[in-house]
């Protein structure tokens, strides 16, 4: 599984964003779909909401591709 450490600048980031950020996908209208789609897990559950905000700590999967968000510092 391919590893990507996100540098989160601030509170939080939308979970299609983060997906769009990290080069997951082309734009958020696109990480929307995907999150809708039922691939996208937060922590281990999947998550269907696709403005979810992620916070540092939290670790998001899609497919073979783990997100750890961590503070940016």
């Amino acid at each position: 599984m391919q590893t990507i450490e996100f540098k989160l600048e601030r509170e939080h980031v939308e979970l299609n964003q983060l997906l769009k950020l990290v080069g997951l996908c082309d734009s958020g209208g696109a990480g929307k779909a995907i999150v809708a789609s039922g691939e996208v897990r937060v922590d281990g559950q999947v998550e269907l909401r696709k403005t979810c905000k992620i916070h540092a700590g939290q670790t998001v999967v899609l497919d073979d591709v783990e997100i750890r968000v961590i503070v940016a510092g």
